[in-house]
């Protein structure tokens, strides 16, 4: 529990007299809203959730979150132009940091981590007691968060190194095992923005016959997958499974399916309905306010610290299983002078020691013993047509692959004759790219594609590749796409040997704000990315039902991916496992372009050789003029026209296009 003399003190700052201080007013409203949270730690059991009615808990969860639902973030403290409005933007900058760094005591007073919860608090306390000190002074505030961050690294760099393979019992998984579907009131025990979204999701699969299928069908794409990447899941013993509130009665039935193979699924991390998606994008950069190589490389320390001390449990890890949500309205992200941001200087740092915890990260677990498996469902939010909606995309998640991996065959020997694939766009899309290929030694036994089915990404349905950069040149144009929940318009990208060297979007009316768009969301901490993979989507079946029920805006990217060539832009597919051999097994033949010349690096240069990205960018079928393999002699191989498949063998994924779905 947090101590009684902590409680007292968030009191006493609570009913302060903030004497017309507009910092004193932050610290007074934020006292209320720590001391009510406090208080509500202390009652927090099974026998409060017993107790307390439905309606009651759905009302006390949004009274935690009011501040930051609709207009009412207007005005609140954690909106950086309303903090910068009162306060000027040194100390508006502070109370915005302040704000976001308190708002964690939401969730840690439902875990009941309280040694958490008192450091956070310990930082509010001083906070208030310096401005009453020393006044509103900005550089004190500063140096004490310093301190504050340089004291909580350890605490939170073992936090998250536990999270990722350490707790395999309590917490969200007591919630999964222990839920009844009767009474959803289980829902307020995650602490988390509670939506009808999550509500009817829950009361929705509850009674969903598919729910074991689904289950099934993420378990095996994840076994599959070890099978296909040549490694042995035999010597892993615990899967990390995350899920969003509300999917609970699939994420049961997941735990059972892994226990099968020998595999203890962790819960540690459960998404929920944004409560405000600006609020998230406001604060993406908060660690910019003390952050320096001191703190960049306290923070490697730490962490390489927490890997040695948990090694034996991270050696079990066998990778992440993910289910995602889809459905939320559309978000395009007000930029704000106000927010925090890194300075170049800062940018670079925070790249270079990304880097360096990733390299040690993959020595404790390595990818090359490790997968993942994605899967989606929409949520009831889509609209009135939700469960029609679910009902296609659990058509679109369990189709044949071994149908598609036979089609897919056709096309990847075609795609093998080339020396460059062009990609040319049509009805408004101005893109026009060659795409370079590696050479093959012995096209018999060798390709450059990978053959995708049902495995690390669900559904069916690409062959993907790792492009050469020198000779890599051309345009990349979308009208309109979506990226890590960004929307992007008109968005162009001109790759020369393979690195994005020109960049614009119409986001905005200034120009200058469009490229800052693209440079702090796409780009960042880089100046410039490669493209890391070339693929074609062979889904039809997903685009057509998109198109049916006009989704295609708010599909997430596994399935997008899949309806249409897609460029990636930074790291290869195969990342950090270029040495570990993989083979198509339709055919037998070996994958070998898994690096392209910035991968290649991390034979001689391994800081140089990532960049940490991956973002796929997909062009829909309707915006495709053509695909066409050229070879060195010039002969032109026709994949896709006008947006269809015309290459032999693969006539059947123009079906959808022309049957009633």
């Amino acid at each position: 529990m947090i101590s009684e003399v902590t409680i007292n003190k968030i009191k006493e700052i609570s009913l302060c007299d903030d004497k017309g201080n507009e910092l004193l007013v932050f610290f007074k409203k934020q006292g209320k809203k720590l001391y009510n949270l406090c208080t509500l730690e202390k009652k927090l059991n099974d026998e409060y959730f017993k107790s307390t009615s439905f309606e009651e808990l759905l009302k006390e969860n949004h009274e935690i979150y009011e501040d930051l639902i609709g207009d009412n973030y207007k005005t609140c403290y954690g909106n950086p132009d309303y903090a910068v409005a009162k306060l000027g933007k040194e100390l508006g900058q502070i109370v915005t940091y302040l704000y976001g760094r308190l708002n964690q005591v939401i969730n840690l007073v439902f875990a009941h981590k309280t040694e958490y919860i008192e450091l956070l608090l310990k930082l509010f306390i001083q906070s208030y007691n310096y401005v009453v000190e020393y006044g509103n002074n900005a550089d004190v505030l500063l140096n004490l968060i310093s301190e504050f961050e340089t004291e909580a690294m350890e605490f939170e760099c073992e936090e998250r190194v536990k999270n990722l393979a350490v707790y395999t019992d309590g917490g969200y998984k007591t919630i999964v095992q222990e839920v009844d579907t009767e009474d959803l009131r289980y829902l307020f025990k995650y602490g988390k923005y509670i939506t009808e979204n999550e509500i009817k999701t829950a009361k929705f699969l509850s009674t969903y016959e598919g729910v074991e299928k689904i289950a099934y069908t993420m378990v095996k794409g994840y076994m599959d997958s070890f099978e296909r990447e040549n490694k042995d899941y035999k010597i892993k013993d615990r899967v990390k499974v995350v899920y969003f509130v509300g999917q609970e009665a699939i994420v049961k039935e997941v735990i059972k399916e892994f226990a099968k193979f020998g595999l203890t699924a962790m819960m540690t991390n459960v998404m929920t309905t944004d409560v405000n998606k600006q609020y998230d994008y406001d604060h993406r950069f908060d660690f910019a306010l003390c952050y320096d190589e001191a703190m960049g490389k306290l923070k490697e320390e730490k962490l390489m610290k927490a890997f040695e001390k948990y090694k034996a449990e991270l050696k079990g890890y066998s990778g992440i299983a993910v289910f995602e949500a889809f459905g939320e309205i559309p978000f395009a992200p007000e930029s704000k002078g106000s927010s925090l941001k890194l300075s170049e200087k800062q940018s670079k740092v925070f790249q270079e020691v990304s880097l360096s915890i990733r390299i040690a990260q993959d020595k404790f677990i390595p990818s090359t013993e490790t997968t993942f498996t994605i899967i989606a469902f929409p949520t009831p939010e889509i609209g009135e047509k939700f469960e029609e909606i679910f009902a296609d995309t659990m058509r679109i998640n369990t189709l044949d692959s071994d149908k598609w991996e036979r089609i897919q065959n056709s096309i990847i020997g075609a795609l093998d004759k080339g020396e460059f694939i062009h990609v040319k766009g049509c009805n408004g899309n101005r893109t026009d790219i060659k795409v370079k290929m590696h050479t093959l030694e012995n096209p018999e036994k060798e390709t450059n594609f990978e053959n995708c089915i049902a495995t690390v990404n669900i559904p069916v349905g690409e062959v993907f590749t790792s492009p050469t950069l020198e000779g890599t040149n051309g345009i990349l144009h979308v009208e309109e796409v979506f990226l890590d929940g960004l929307k992007y318009v008109d968005l162009e990208l001109l790759f020369k040997d393979g690195y994005v060297a020109e960049y614009s979007c119409k986001n905005f009316d200034e120009e200058e704000k469009n490229k800052k768009f693209i440079e702090e969301n796409l780009l960042f901490p880089h100046k410039t990315l490669p493209l890391g993979e070339f693929a074609i989507g062979t889904n039809t079946l997903a685009y057509v039902i998109a198109q049916k029920h006009d989704i295609v805006s708010i599909l997430p990217v596994l399935i997008v991916e899949k309806m249409g060539p897609h460029f990636a832009v930074g790291d290869t597919c195969y990342s950090y496992s270029e040495d570990n051999r993989v083979y198509n097994q339709f055919d037998g033949k070996e994958i070998v372009a898994k690096d392209n010349e910035k991968s290649i690096l991390r034979k001689t240069d391994k800081n140089n050789a990532y960049t940490q990205c991956h973002t796929d960018i997909t062009i829909p079928y309707d915006s495709i003029g053509s695909i066409n393999a050229i070879t060195k002699n010039g002969e032109v191989i026709e994949v896709i026209k006008s947006g269809r498949f015309v290459l032999d063998g693969t006539e059947e994924l123009n079906e959808p296009f022309t049957q009633e779905v």
